[in-house]
């Protein structure tokens, strides 16, 4: 809507450049027929040069990407408000008067075929003559001209004839059509009223100015004019003789021909255009020097933050997954993701694609992986500046690998010196998880919940209270290969020793962890552990959940 917004100014603003250098330069010169060009020109100007626009390209350095975190955040379900919506108003608003004015343009045409129709014609060289017996002014329409020869005397007629001749001849009906429909599309623009009466006028001062000329006498030419006004009745869209200007009309008959050397009035228009598209029509972007190729790693940021929001793209990720990516990226940030160049293998792996990041005309970023093998997991991140603002960077599988976990997860341990009760769980699932669950605590305000769905999935919570002094460790034994297996051992000691090395989704405190190492978790101090697998996992976390799912949430 603001863009629309925009463009209405731009033209409005070029529509009255225009008008002004029309009415305060060139309505009183006698350039007729350049004038008509120019009211053209300017009609057609207002409305196309505002889409032109140029690009200027500024090429900075890439930002560096950061580490691959992604918050899960719960969605606050808040009572709606009534708001009034002025979009939607306007859009009304500007339909109903649209219709409206093209229902009368459409009844305009009725009533011009009902005059025509069924009327005797009366073919002259290139021109078709019609007289009629109703009471209306005389006038053309293409290469019909319409009079009544019992209003008028012989002489009146022969100006009449010769004035809407000069009509037929030049096209003046499409001028006339033009101004009528801008009109009705730019009905709001007070500027668009007043640019079609300059028009549809000087129209007028062409064909007096060419039927003078062929007419022997000036002044019954003018005397016929004065007649005519007594006619109120004509079509709107025609050239019809009767003007309520007429005065004007007869000065400008009367006016002598103008310098040629005044013809510099046409170009002052000039300047003002090439100023306008300096000032408004370029648009600067800000590119990065290198794209990302495949196979190339590039240097990720050790820094610590606070937050990040990524968005991966995995050779499986379908289509459909990349449209809401660029949709979410639209509505949460603004930045509009254009996604081309996309190639699949035969196992309808993505092999190659090439992303176009953009945010106004601030800022521009091109991604592009190619290659004809499946590509690793990589995606786009965002980050949150001290400022507020928000920096997009991209991020490979290398880039995965090589960067620890820099989201900062410490914890401060909470004693309480009336612990020394002790409760053990033991637990055995479908799954071939086993949880062993020693807390020791002296509070009776404390709870303890281990929770154990056996379906098709297995899901462990251990729940402890905060004012307990406990630290439950987490084991989940590695492979050869350095892959996590199914056991997982929860018992509780003195210090943390939690050891996760595992292709499993992990979220803790709802930030999603991937690549974790042993040594990346060993100073959390678990509050409470879920494990999901099977059809739940994927049911709650779709595709990132299919070889499982493990919540940890720490003491604060």
């Amino acid at each position: 809507m603001e863009a629309l917004f925009i463009y209405i100014i731009k033209s409005g603003g070029l529509l009255l450049l225009f008008y002004c250098a029309y009415y305060f330069l060139l309505r009183k010169e006698t350039f007729f027929n350049s004038n008509r060009w120019f009211l053209l020109a300017g009609l057609f100007t207002s409305v196309i040069l505002p889409f032109i626009v140029y690009t200027k390209t500024v090429w900075i350095d890439p930002a560096p990407a950061l580490g691959n975190y992604q918050i899960y955040t719960p969605q606050n379900h808040t009572e709606e408000t009534f708001t009034i919506n002025w979009s939607l108003i306007l859009i009304t608003v500007y339909s109903v008067v649209l219709l409206t004015l093209l229902m009368k343009f459409a009844l305009d045409f009725y009533s011009l075929n009902s005059v025509l129709k069924g009327k005797k014609i009366q073919q002259q060289a290139d021109f078709k003559f019609i007289d009629v017996k109703e009471n209306i002014a005389p006038f053309s329409y293409f290469d019909y001209i319409v009079y009544n020869s019992s209003l008028y005397s012989a002489s009146e007629l022969e100006s009449i004839i010769e004035h809407e001749k000069v009509h037929s001849e030049q096209n003046h009906t499409i001028d006339v059509l033009v101004s009528r429909i801008f009109c009705v599309l730019f009905w709001f623009n007070p500027i668009m009223w007043l640019y079609k009466k300059a028009i549809l006028q000087n129209l007028e001062f062409i064909a007096d100015n060419e039927a003078a000329q062929k007419i022997s006498d000036k002044k019954a030419y003018q005397y016929t004019l004065l007649k005519i006004t007594t006619h109120e009745n004509c079509v709107a869209i025609t050239n019809h003789f009767y003007q309520s200007l007429i005065k004007k009309r007869i000065v400008m008959l009367n006016t002598n021909q103008s310098k040629k050397r005044n013809s510099w009035k046409f170009g002052v228009v000039i300047p003002a255009l090439v100023a306008f598209v300096l000032l408004f029509q370029i648009e600067v972007i800000a590119k990065e020097k290198e794209s990302i190729k495949k196979g190339v790693s590039t240097k990720v940021s050790k820094e610590k933050i606070d937050a990040a929001d990524v968005y991966k793209i995995r050779k499986n990720t379908t289509d459909q997954e990349l449209k809401v990516m660029s949709e979410t990226l639209k509505q949460k940030y603004g930045f509009d993701v254009v996604v081309s160049d996309l190639k699949r293998n035969a196992d309808n792996e993505l092999t190659s694609f090439k992303l176009d990041l953009t945010k106004g005309s601030k800022l521009s970023k091109t991604f592009q992986i190619e290659g004809n093998k499946a590509i690793k997991d990589c995606g786009i991140i965002i980050t949150t500046n001290d400022d507020g603002s928000n920096k997009i960077s991209f991020i490979t599988d290398d880039n995965i690998n090589a960067t620890k976990i820099t989201q900062q997860l410490k914890t401060e341990e909470k004693e309480s010196k009336n612990s020394n009760t002790t409760t053990n769980i033991n637990l055995k699932t479908d799954n071939n998880v086993e949880a062993n669950h020693n807390t020791h605590k002296n509070t009776s305000t404390s709870t303890r919940t281990v929770t154990v769905s056996t379906d098709s999935g297995t899901s462990v919570n251990v729940n402890t209270d905060d004012n307990t002094k406990t630290t439950t460790n987490v084991v989940v034994t590695s492979n050869s290969n350095g892959k996590a297996t199914s056991n997982v051992i929860i018992n509780s000691k003195s210090q943390p020793n939690v050891r996760i090395t595992s292709d499993k989704l992990i979220i803790v405190d709802g930030v999603v962890i991937d690549g974790a190492t042993t040594e990346d978790l060993q100073k959390l101090s678990i509050k409470s552990l879920s494990t999901f697998t099977g059809s739940n996992a994927i049911k709650e976390y779709g595709e990132d959940g299919k070889n499982g799912v493990i919540i940890i949430e720490t003491k604060k």
